[in-house]
């Protein structure tokens, strides 16, 4: 079997600019307020300087994750730079009800076997069996992402 590429996904530059803007704007925000505040006590500079430290760095992280696109195969759902995300006969559901525990504008996948932790912020996140997949993708795109995942499971099950 070829190992075909059927669909590609990759995040929304609109989304991807205002996912990240907002997170670098609080980050600069927390060490804004961190700076001028004269009446804060030391502990507290300190806490919203470490936040806004750390929501720069999500910022960056974001910033290099959403740079990535989604690719689904024959076999493997994978990430642009060849990680391998989810294997086809390793799904046991796609699911993108409303009540799934998923970013927005995405889909979850449980897994048979558990993976390693991944987290690419604002594009797929993996946990144990659990992978989730969005953020800032558009939606109308994830969607048929998740059907055409469905429909090869279903028809692998057929056979």
């Amino acid at each position: 079997m070829v190992n075909e590429e059927h669909m590609r996904i990759a995040a929304s530059p609109g989304r991807r600019l205002i996912g990240v803007g907002a997170m670098a704007g609080l980050g600069g925000l927390l060490l804004y307020l961190a700076l001028t505040e004269a009446s804060m006590g030391l502990s507290w500079k300190l806490v919203l300087s470490a936040g806004g430290a750390v929501s720069l760095w999500m910022a960056h992280r974001m910033w290099e994750a959403t740079g990535h696109a989604l690719i689904l195969t024959d076999e493997a759902l994978m990430d642009s730079d060849g990680t391998v995300i989810a294997r086809l006969d390793n799904v046991e559901k796609v699911d993108r009800s409303a009540f799934a525990m998923k970013p927005s504008n995405g889909f979850l996948i449980v897994l048979k076997q558990p993976g390693p932790r991944v987290w690419r912020p604002g594009l797929w996140w993996r946990i144990g069996r659990r992978v989730a997949v969005g953020g800032v993708t558009n939606g109308a795109h994830t969607r048929p992402m998740a059907d055409m995942m469905k429909l090869k499971l279903a028809s692998d099950r057929d056979l």
